[in-house]
């Protein structure tokens, strides 16, 4: 059954169970339905292609995003967390002809979309509108493009088909159905394909509601800046059965737990809690278990339709990031690479789409005689800092260069809530570092930025730089462990080591 199908049925089966539930009010599956095919035929007659959605989470954003796919419209996710020189790239990139969002350079102000966000609420949304420079030409079938977070300086449009979204949904809905959810909260920007699908279409598929608060009601700033009392104020709010965690949210959840016994007692309504988009500590998932939250380990990636593997309460193994969703397949590679078949993509924006008979994810691991799979790294050098963004340690190495005092620098942020920098300064310029650094900061996203950095002399150390002089960086991240942890733990920056 489509996404749409499943909507439809609900709307007539159960016309006045809650749909979608935000700050902006309440929409009942019957006044979802009708939302949803009004908006889709608004969005047609304006003749849009390509729509660019960069609004904050809430109602409006759901609705805008199911109106389009519904009108047969590709839909464009512009991340929060970009840099504004990513989402500029983004939004020319893209091809798109329209956009609903912040007013940018060169876009003109078309008639705007009104929303009814609830019984009496509407909510007026800005469209605008240009004709792209170019037009790079698109997979057929293509529904969404979602951009990845940028492992280099410019990110790139993953193409996907709503046949691949749907099949993934479908996928999750049965591996959660033991669960029994009811209630959805994201706590995850719904620009992100993860919470796009499990926080928006899973529960419409299954007939659950989505309760979708802003980011800001959350207590984010930014990617990775939290308020933990702004969190624990929204999650008394919000009761929800089901919650998508990054390994940085769910610490914070368990030490919230800790100082607030109230909020721990209220969690325990929670029937499942999935964690991903980065490196998960087994030690993390059995202190959550001990606490009584249901949290289960998963894996994907954007390639794949984003989840590909996910424990259940079914069929769980702590320690790996469980058997893989019964619409792909896994393989290993001979050098132990993770392949991922049946659940491609369609292609890369702006290239060739290619016949993909497997994605090649980076991921080393095995699987093992039950079928689990286990990751074990990254084939390459590619981090995932522990709010799930991806980003290459030597784009950031390279942009480093237009500061002067810095000889050599590397970046160390895989599975860490900030990213630390060794570097080797020039002789007589570790003054001037500071100001550098903050003006290098600047120009990066901020999962990207250098959040603390000691002064090290990589040449001093047998072993730590190549012939040529190039760091070997998996020998100065062992040689400096100690120094990096404690800059972690306790906030140094520009201690000499």
């Amino acid at each position: 059954m489509s996404l749409f199908d499943a909507i439809a049925r609900h709307a007539s089966l159960t016309p006045r169970q809650p749909a979608l539930q935000g700050s902006q009010g309440e929409l009942d599956y019957q006044s979802l339905w009708q939302q949803i095919q009004r908006l889709a035929d608004r969005l047609q007659q304006a003749g849009i292609r390509r729509l660019a959605l960069q609004l904050d989470n809430g109602l409006p954003w759901a609705l805008i995003d199911l109106a389009c796919t519904r009108a047969g419209i590709v839909v464009i996710p512009v991340p929060h967390f970009f840099s504004p020189a990513q989402q500029a790239w983004l939004l020319e990139s893209s091809g798109a002809d329209a956009l609903v969002g912040p007013e940018h350079e060169g876009w003109q102000a078309a008639a705007p979309l009104l929303l009814m966000t609830g019984a009496a609420d509407e909510q007026v949304l800005p469209l605008w509108r240009r004709t792209p420079a170019s037009l790079p030409e698109l997979p057929a079938g293509t529904a969404k493009i979602t951009y990845t977070s940028g492992t280099t300086g410019q990110p790139k449009g993953v193409c996907l088909s709503l046949a691949q979204l749907t099949a993934v949904c479908e996928s999750l809905a049965l591996r959660v159905a033991p669960a029994g959810v009811e209630q959805h909260l994201t706590l995850l920007p719904l620009a992100t394909l993860l919470e796009n699908l499990t926080g928006l279409y899973v529960p419409l598929l299954t007939g659950a509601c989505s309760r979708i608060p802003s980011l800001g009601e959350l207590g984010f700033t930014g990617s990775s800046t939290l308020d933990p009392a702004m969190l624990g104020q929204a999650l008394a709010r919000w009761p929800s059965h089901s919650l998508v965690l990054v390994p940085e949210l769910l610490r914070l959840l368990l030490a919230l737990c800790a100082n607030t016994p109230a909020l721990a007692e209220r969690l325990k309504g929670l029937r499942f809690v999935a964690v991903g988009g980065g490196k998960v500590a087994p030690e993390l998932i059995a202190h959550a278990r001990a606490l009584g939250l249901p949290v289960y380990e998963g894996y994907g990636l954007s390639e794949c339709g984003s989840v590909v593997a996910l424990n259940g309460p079914d069929a769980d193994r702590p320690g790996s990031v469980g058997r893989p969703l019964p619409h792909c397949q896994v393989t290993i590679a001979a050098d132990g690479e993770v392949m991922v078949s049946g659940s491609a993509m369609l292609g890369y924006l702006g290239e060739e789409a290619p016949a993909i008979p497997a994605i090649a994810t980076g991921d080393l691991g095995h699987l093992d005689d039950e079928g689990y799979l286990h990751i074990t790294g990254r084939k390459k050098n590619v981090q995932i800092t522990a709010f799930g963004r991806n980003f290459s340690p030597e784009w950031v190495e390279s942009q480093a260069q237009i500061c002067p005092a810095i000889a050599r620098i590397v970046i160390f942020g895989d599975g860490q809530p900030a990213n630390v920098a060794l570097i080797q300064p020039l002789p007589g310029s570790q003054s001037q570092l500071p100001e550098q650094i903050a003006r290098l900061n600047q120009h990066l996203p901020d999962y990207a930025r250098i959040h603390h950095w000691l002064p090290v002399a990589l040449d001093q150390h047998p072993g730590l730089l190549t012939a040529n002089g190039r760091p070997r960086r998996n020998e100065i991240y062992h040689h400096f462990s100690r120094q990096i942890d404690q800059c972690l733990t306790q906030g140094l920056t520009g201690e000499t080591s």
